[in-house]
């Protein structure tokens, strides 16, 4: 049996951003990567193309108790990132009660790290604990923790269940606020890939409200490069580091980059506002990002370019297996 030097643990590992840090893990043959998904909202396609030599896919959904343990008590994990969740503004809004249910994958996934001495505990959390903006940039630190959206909280508790398990049991931890993040792999009912999509079919692109919203936008590999060196170099043990862009556009401006940029006929269409969830501006402070980055991130034109020589996903639909 080979010998690595980390055994690494990734829940929601078929997902787009999962499947993107899988490859970047895998790349480093020090470690063997285990890709657990349910494959609810993952897809078999996302999973890396390196020959799978140090990782392996096990279909496993992280709520049950049962599945998880299997995986985790059958093998000697050194660290987890923890990225199992449901997803997407429209889908959790939908199906909030199953939103609640991802709590239970949340204490699972603590309670077995904490039994079986995982060095380190990664959590994806959300910009969404934010909230509507209260102060600019959004500070881990001082910016209040102010969004009720069942989403939202589920994150906030899995922040607190962190906390909690650092002072009770020593289980050291570090805790990602994910922004918007775009890529490839990143399935179509999110906006960047939607716009991409609509324009590439000169579709009408359509916007909730006058567009007027602001977002940052990271680019996936700026998302795994900033939390594998967390890894790497110890950093950010027991601390929360927003991950994202600093660069703000209005969603209406996004729009128009895109149609410009694929040299699409499509036409900006209004709908109306989405009832909650759609914040007015999100802007994070990247600090601690950019000390873990050590370079400028990708620019917005080259990561929409990145996709178009990367269309499978996005014009295919390949967001379930």
């Amino acid at each position: 049996m080979m010998s690595f030097k980390r055994r690494i643990l990734i829940t929601g590992g078929a997902g787009f951003i999962g499947s993107s840090l899988a490859e970047r893990l895998i790349a480093d043959p020090e470690n063997f990567v285990i890709l657990a998904d349910d494959l609810s909202t993952g897809s078999l396609k996302k999973l890396p193309l390196q020959p799978n030599g140090n990782w392996r896919f096990v279909k496993c959904d992280v709520n049950n108790y049962r599945d998880i343990a299997e995986v985790m008590l059958g093998n000697k994990v050194d660290y987890v990132f923890h990225y199992a969740a449901m997803v997407g503004v429209r889908r959790t809004q939908e199906n909030p009660y199953k939103v609640l249910a991802d709590l239970n994958g949340i204490r699972h996934i603590c309670d077995l790290s904490k039994n079986t001495n995982v060095r380190r505990l990664f959590f994806a959390s959300s910009s969404e604990v934010y909230g509507e903006p209260v102060n600019l940039p959004q500070n881990e630190e001082t910016t209040p923790l102010n969004s009720r959206l069942p989403y939202a909280v589920v994150k906030n508790v899995g922040e607190a269940f962190l906390r909690s398990y650092k002072k009770e049991f020593g289980l050291d931890f570090t805790i990602f606020r994910f922004f918007n993040t775009y890529g490839p792999k990143q399935s179509t009912d999110f906006v960047m890939s939607k716009f991409i999509r609509h324009a590439l079919k000169n579709e009408d692109i359509p916007l909730y409200g006058d567009g007027t919203q602001t977002r940052t936008f990271c680019f996936v590999d700026d998302n795994v490069e900033a939390c594998t060196n967390a890894l790497y170099n110890n950093a950010f043990v027991n601390d929360v580091v927003n991950i994202g862009s600093h660069f703000e556009i209005p969603i209406k401006g996004l729009a128009q980059k895109v149609i410009e940029i694929t040299g699409s006929g499509s036409k900006i269409v209004h709908r109306p506002p989405l009832e909650e969830g759609d914040m007015n501006r999100r802007l994070p402070d990247t600090t601690k990002m950019m000390q873990l980055l050590s370079r400028p991130l990708m620019p917005i034109e080259d990561g929409i370019r990145s996709i178009l020589d990367n269309l499978d996903f996005i014009m295919n639909g390949y967001d379930q297996q």
